[in-house]
């Protein structure tokens, strides 16, 4: 079964699309980074997932069933934080999470009130009166406490201090560590992603270009260094993704096609995740460009 399944989606805003034939299958029980740049269809994939959205052409399914739009009760069996974790102000949190329950048939009233003790949240306290970190905390004991099997996260963490987005990752990958919970979380902040993530979902232009496993796509690509007049060989047998230069040299980021070509005058080492994503942004998606480089930039010396 697919945490969320999509066919051909796309949608679009008047004249402009803002997601185009995307066709993925996010497996369950994973942990999913969905990156890419502003404008990438990103938002608008995740409120389709949980059926503020309806598809302009196309379909998608969450955990095997209908789509969400078309089967509330579906929507039991999902949890979301949106990008700006919207509380009521004016509610204490007990009044939350006394809302939460009313909501949610299959809420957990004991597991939230734990999560929250154990980060020292007052169940007296105003949502409003929370810090920035607390609030965050406080929206992702609310989705959680619908005992989930699919939780859906916008930039959970964007404006969050270093040791708040700790805390709430912490927190996350506690309860996913737990089995039978799939999660997809958007986010810009690749650093995050890389310690929490083992599946990947780059989108730009409002296309999908990059999904897979974390670690295959890191063993797929490696960073070459060497001579710029020697750059095209590396296109010939690869798809180099992403180019720039400093003078003579070049640094190139390629996914391989086969093993990798013995040059002596290059080094060759792997890539982390954040130079992954960092190459398929930079420039345009690599089936719309030349066969030996999809993009270019010339670096001053």
């Amino acid at each position: 079964m697919s945490a969320i399944e999509t066919d051909r989606l796309e949608r679009r805003y008047g004249r402009r699309w803002a997601l185009r034939d995307c066709s993925l299958a996010v497996p369950a029980g994973r942990v999913v980074g969905l990156v890419g740049p502003n404008g990438a269809g990103k938002t608008t994939l995740l409120h389709m997932a949980v059926g503020l959205l309806a598809p302009t052409a196309g379909s998608i399914r969450v955990l095997g069933g209908l789509p969400p739009r078309e089967r509330p009760g579906q929507l039991r069996r999902v949890g979301f934080v949106a990008q700006d974790k919207p509380l009521y102000r004016g509610f204490r949190v007990a009044d939350m999470l006394r809302f939460g329950a009313k909501l949610n048939p299959g809420w957990d009233q004991d597991q939230a009130v734990q999560r929250l003790s154990r980060l020292g949240i007052p169940l007296s306290q105003r949502a409003g009166q929370l810090s920035g970190g607390q609030q965050a905390q406080l929206a992702l004991a609310l989705a959680l406490g619908k005992r989930p099997e699919l939780l859906v996260l916008d930039e959970p963490v964007a404006n969050l201090d270093p040791l708040a987005r700790r805390e709430f990752l912490q927190l996350l990958m506690g309860e996913a560590a737990q089995g039978g919970l799939s999660v997809v979380l958007s986010s810009h902040l690749v650093a995050d992603l890389e310690r929490i993530c083992d599946y990947l979902i780059l989108l730009a232009a409002g296309q999908v270009q990059l999904v897979g496993d974390a670690d295959d796509l890191l063993a797929e690509h490696r960073m070459f260094a060497g001579p710029r007049d020697q750059a095209g060989l590396l296109g010939r047998t690869h798809t180099v993704v992403h180019a720039s230069y400093t003078g003579r040299q070049a640094t190139l980021l390629v996914r391989l096609r086969s093993p990798a070509p013995d040059l002596a005058s290059w080094t060759v080492r792997p890539v982390s995740l954040e130079e992954l994503v960092l190459g398929y942004m930079s420039g345009p998606p690599p089936a719309q460009a030349a066969p030996s480089l999809s993009c270019v930039s010339e670096v001053p010396a």
